[in-house]
Order: structure tokens, then sequence, then C-alpha cells
């Protein structure tokens, strides 16, 4: 069957058709680095490698851009607390979210640009839309004008009394109408800046993503991923703002987000005590353990992350690898067609899951010799497309 995708903008499952067959574009929202990531900020990172996983069998060329934000107001407001450089501060917690992520078997993506390395790339954006009257400049701010989109919305589905509700803690009165988001705002002597025709300042965070995804996948590209909190206003605004910087342009054709995680059936608090990092847990589990607990749910439905559903996935991999253990010749394999039909159907890793455990019951029944090294190969190939069990069996004995 062919790769079909939910589609948000859309709202249902779509036959995925990329733009160019012979190079499938893919743009996901990274990390700000002001803090280590936690367990909800992992999902998107596990969820769009599996992704990124299963285009590259289907497609003979995938760039997959996921964005570094180093310039944010927590970011500043972290470094003041601590008492940190900023510089410091964004180069220490990009460099510990790069060993979280490669501990739960995430590929670095095939480009990782950093917000602060494309400031003239957002200024030439932001210049486009006040010659084409989307934006203004008042008080050394830059403002994108939303009713000047007539469209606005088109993602999210907010109604204009939900757009402006939303837009009530950001209203200021340099403000044409409440909806208006910032594009460019000026920076004290203290804070990061950049000279723009404006004054010296700083981006906002939407601009951001429209600059790099642009720079990198150009204006029209396959898929735009993140979570599902970033539908609105994040990904809402990357679309205006792409759109009338570019006439004539889609930006991205698929738009896939995960949803909500929960931690012990409740908000993650750190009052409460269920504010999880990566790192904390990796301190305790293996990170396959967290990347099998990530891909047990559907990537769109709610997930509650406990810590005793993550000792249930390091003792289904204390199963698989032992059902690995002494099979010689583990290289190559093919993936059983339900398997890929699975994925194949908007990702659906839990049924996946599902195959992967029918082949590991194979591999236990199998008499010896050719037959099990035949079903071996089967369960590690399965397994790689999920980033999983790619371990020496003998090695995960180890393992915390």
């Amino acid at each position: 069957m062919p790769l079909r995708l939910h589609n948000t903008i859309a709202r249902a499952k779509q036959d995925f058709e990329p733009v160019d067959p012979g190079h499938v574009r893919m743009y996901v929202c990274g990390p700000t680095v002001y803090d280590d990531i936690h367990i909800g900020n992992a999902r998107p990172l596990v969820v769009f490698d599996v992704l990124c996983r299963l285009l590259r069998r289907h497609y003979p060329r995938v760039t997959y851009v996921r964005n570094i934000t180093d310039v944010d107001d927590k970011i500043n407001a972290r470094a003041k607390e601590s008492g940190t450089g900023i510089a410091e501060l964004t180069r220490r917690t990009t460099a510990r979210f790069h060993i979280d992520a490669a501990a739960m078997g995430v590929l670095e993506p095939d480009v990782e640009p950093r917000a602060t390395q494309y400031i003239p790339e957002m200024i030439a954006l932001i210049e486009r839309l006040i010659e084409a009257n989307h934006a203004y400049a008042t008080e050394g701010h830059v403002l994108f004008d939303v009713p000047s989109m007539p469209d606005y919305g088109g993602l999210s589905r907010h109604s204009r009394d939900a757009l402006i509700a939303g837009a009530r803690v950001d209203v200021a009165p340099y403000k044409r109408d409440p909806c208006d988001f910032v594009l460019w705002k000026p920076s004290q002597d203290d804070l990061p800046g950049w000279p723009s025709p404006w004054g010296r300042g700083r981006p906002g965070w939407h601009i951001e993503c429209s600059a790099m995804s642009q720079k990198h996948l150009g204006v029209d590209f396959d898929i735009h991923g993140g979570g599902q909190d970033l539908i609105f206003p994040h990904h809402e605004n990357e679309i205006a703002q792409s759109h009338c910087g570019n006439p004539g342009s889609h930006f991205a054709r698929f738009w896939v987000h995960n949803g909500y995680v929960m931690s012990e059936g409740e908000k993650m608090s750190k009052s409460l005590g269920n504010f999880y990092t990566v790192r904390d847990l990796l301190g305790e589990f293996p990170g396959e353990a967290l990347r099998l607990t990530l891909l047990q749910t559907h990537y769109r439905a709610p997930l509650d992350f406990t810590k005793d559903g993550l000792r249930r996935a390091k003792s289904t991999l204390d199963r698989f690898y032992g059902a690995l253990r002494g099979v010689e010749d583990l290289r190559g394999g093919e993936l059983p067609a339900e398997f890929i039909a699975a994925l194949n159907d908007d990702l659906n890793t839990p049924l996946a899951l599902s195959a992967l455990h029918e082949a590991v019951s194979v591999l236990n029944a199998a008499p010896g010799g050719a037959l099990t090294s035949a079903a071996g190969k089967v369960v590690v190939a399965a397994g790689r497309l999920l980033g999983l069990l790619q371990q020496d069996p003998e090695d995960w004995k180890s393992v915390v």
C-alpha cells in the first residue's frame, strides 16, 4: 500500500505524494536550548526519526532538517537567572541535547540550522513582507499584519474570536490588530541583537523557522512536523509569513503533528513530581526503553508516560534481545508485509510492534540453523526501521 499520512491542514489521511519523487524534503521544529529536554520533547524526536527512516526506505533521497532555536526570551531569562552567559548556556544545552537524543537512537538530521546563523535570511523575508503590505514597522518592532491575509487560521481553524482571545497576552499599543504577531523586536544592550533596518534587535520565534526551512528546502517542500502544541500559533504563523513572503508558494504540503504527552496520568509539573527530563530517565533506564515506550502509542494519540510503562518496555527489550542472543549472522532480512503495511498507514507503530512481537515468536520457535538465522534477520531488520534492536545482543545484558 502507498504511504499515507494524516495531514493536519486537511484533517484527514492522504496518500503521500512528494513534490519531487526523487528528493523528499522534511522540516521539523527542534528544541529551544535553554534547558534539558523532557519526555514531551522526546516524543517528536522519536516519531519523526521513524518517519525519516521510513521515507528513506521508499525514496532515493531524503533531506531532513531539524533546527535549533538558540535565540529566544526563555534563553535570555534562564541565562540571567543562572548567571551563565547566553552563548555558554546554549552551547552546553545543545551538547547535552545531542547526547540525550543519540541515547534514544535518534539519528542526526541532514541539516541542523541554528537560528542565530540565519539572521540575514530572516531580515530579507521581513523586508519582503513589508514591501507586500503584509507587515509594518512601529516603535522598533516589525509585526505581521494578520488581517492582510484573508485565509489566516486555515491550519488551526480557530475562529476570529478565538484568535483574538489567544492574542490578548501579547496586546501592545503599537499593534494595529490584536492578532498581529512580532517578526522583529528591539534588543537592549544586555540582550542578543543584530543590526537591521529597524534598529538593533532580534527575530521573533516564528520567523526563524520560515527562514531556515526556505534556505535549506526551498519555498515548497513536502512535510513540516512538530508537536500538536505548535499548531497554533507557531505553525499557523509560519504559514502566514511563508505564503505572503513568497507569493504563489505552497510552503509545506503535509503538516504532521504528534499528540500531547501526559505524565503519570496528569499534566507534567515539577510540583507534582512527574516532570521527567530525558537525562534523568537515562540514569535509570536504557535509552532504547524510552524509545520503545514512545512508540507503543500511535503518534497522534495522547500519550500517558509512566515509569511503570518504561519498566515494561525494558522487560520487552530483555525478551527480544534474549531471543537474538546466540543467533549467528543477523545481517540482511526481509521485512514482514504486515509490518511495512502498518507503518505505511500513518505510521502505525503499535501495529508494527505487534508484527515485531510475532516475528520474535517465530524466532523463538525456530528449530535452529539456517531457519533460526533467517528468523533473526527478520527481527533485526524490522527493529532497524523502528530504531530498535541494533545493539549486539550479548552487550544488552550489561545495559542498566
